[in-house]
């Protein structure tokens, strides 16, 4: 078995670079830059970040800095915040041509936004957009259902409200 590079906590890290969609590229390629390990931003930077992200196509990285917020915030805003990084691995899955993820990913990522405020029943904070997430998640499920061609422009949701 290959040793695998460590942290500090011993935790398992992959070095090697990656393509716009988060697939590992040969040592010594030039890929995208990489979100840190170590990423632990306040929630609006989050969603901010994120936003960037998904805007310039890069849904993998949106989720890696929506998976840190998930890793590192408060317990009870987990499921919002896993709910949010599966969403953005489900657009990852489209980008990929794999639907069989994508369809895996976005119920998940519905299930929990819809879980999240109903659970507390409250308002979903930071402005997140729950209601037009889901409608494009569900949109965009049934795209897949159908065989539609979804165009890049359609896997850049807004996560705020505008």
């Amino acid at each position: 078995m290959v040793e695998r590079p460590r942290d500090e906590a011993g935790r398992a890290r992959n070095p090697r670079p990656r393509d716009r969609f988060g697939r590992p590229l040969p040592v010594g390629s030039v890929g995208v830059p990489r979100i840190p390990d170590d990423l632990n931003l306040p929630p609006q930077q989050t969603l901010s970040y994120a936003q960037q992200l998904l805007d310039d196509g890069l849904a993998f990285n949106a989720h890696e800095v929506l998976e840190a917020a998930w890793k590192n915030g408060p317990f009870a805003e987990r499921m919002l915040w896993q709910g949010l990084a599966q969403y953005a691995v489900g657009l990852t899955h489209i980008q990929r041509a794999n639907p069989k993820g994508a369809r895996t990913l976005l119920t998940r990522a519905v299930t929990r936004l819809r879980a999240y405020a109903a659970d507390r029943n409250t308002a979903v904070p930071y402005g997140i957009d729950r209601p037009g997430l889901i409608a494009h998640a569900e949109d965009l499920l049934a795209a897949l259902d159908s065989g539609t061609s979804i165009t890049e422009d359609r896997l850049k949701p807004r996560l705020l409200i505008r």
